[in-house]
């Protein structure tokens, strides 16, 4: 069933009765319209506007009947469209070291996990889309563009993202490199980059460009700076210094999270509410549903309007000599 075409044939025999309908009144126009033998000049467009009424009540009606039933939503989202945060996080193997916290106690992951968490418990998260990319010997997204907070604190409390990389050296740029990639697409200064690791060894060139989108960048260094912990063949503690010049690289700034938590005015880009407008695309429904209402109501009011408005003489009103 085409809504076009059934729409079209009851036009077509909606004219056909107007036409009837209009002979047959030619017979008895004295009758009806008194000594004028004519209505009021606006009842000859009362045909045209039947037929349009029926042909728009009938394409209304049977869009209704064929689009797929359901409630109809408003969909609200930020003004000038989401904002994004983008997590590049460390799950080299250093990273499950326990030098962390304020008792040295935590692993280094642990407290990345905790800080993370208290950054987006404080964040706008309803008008906010966070990804996550992991990265130890090259660099890979995780999640993208979720609004679902369980979804974040599983992936970085409970997956040992560590398999999914060959063994070898941290490198932290295909990290930077990899966020910016993902960020390329989305509006200018609609992102901010944190960068979350224990630190790394950053060559003096091949520093990733970040594209317009990114507007803030804040690197968090997680793990003791000043004792460190044997792995692999050597000490690792956190190398505050390399993670403070990747900030100003970045033209960032690098937060020591060991003990302390991220300052909420850091936030303020991510915490702050936006006005919200309706992006839901109004479709067929809608315009079925204004179709049935604008034919029904001209098909109700038109006999009204003729019956009270359509001719200048009325039987049983003229005036007695």
């Amino acid at each position: 069933m085409n809504p076009e075409l059934t729409a079209s044939i009851v036009v077509l025999l909606a004219a056909l009765a107007e036409w009837l309908h209009a002979r047959r009144c030619r017979r008895v126009m004295r009758l009806a319209f008194g000594p004028a033998a004519a209505p009021r000049p606006w009842v000859s467009a009362a045909p045209f506007a039947r037929a349009a009424a029926t042909g728009a009540l009938a394409w209304g009606l049977t869009t209704l009947l064929l689009v797929p039933a359901g409630a109809s939503r408003p969909v609200k989202i930020p003004e000038g469209g989401y904002r994004h945060l983008v997590i590049a996080l460390d799950v080299s193997p250093s990273m499950q070291l326990a030098d962390a916290g304020a008792d040295r106690k935590q692993r280094r992951a642990h407290r990345a996990s905790e800080v993370l968490m208290s950054v987006l418990s404080r964040i706008a998260l309803d008008q906010v889309r966070v990804s996550v990319v992991a990265f130890y010997n090259g660099a890979r997204p995780v999640v993208v563009d979720t609004y679902d907070l369980e979804v974040v604190r599983n992936i970085i409390n409970d997956l040992p993202l560590d398999y999914a990389f060959e063994i070898g050296k941290t490198k932290l740029l295909d990290g930077v490199r990899e966020a910016a990639n993902l960020a390329r697409p989305w509006q200018p200064g609609s992102t901010t980059l944190m960068i979350v690791s224990d630190g790394d060894t950053v060559p003096d060139s091949g520093m990733p460009d970040l594209p317009a989108s990114i507007a803030q960048v804040v690197v968090i260094g997680v793990g003791d700076a000043a004792a460190g912990t044997y792995i692999d063949g050597h000490q690792s503690r956190q190398d505050a210094v390399t993670l403070r010049q990747l900030a100003q690289r970045l033209r960032g700034a690098y937060h020591d999270a060991n003990e302390r938590h991220l300052a909420s005015a850091q936030l303020e880009s991510l915490s702050r509410l936006m006005p919200l407008r309706d992006a839901a695309k109004k479709g067929r429904r809608e315009a079925a549903l204004a179709a049935v209402v604008a034919g029904a109501g001209v098909l109700a009011l038109l006999p009204v309007a003729l019956a009270m408005a359509g001719s200048a003489w009325h039987v049983g009103r003229q005036q007695l000599s």
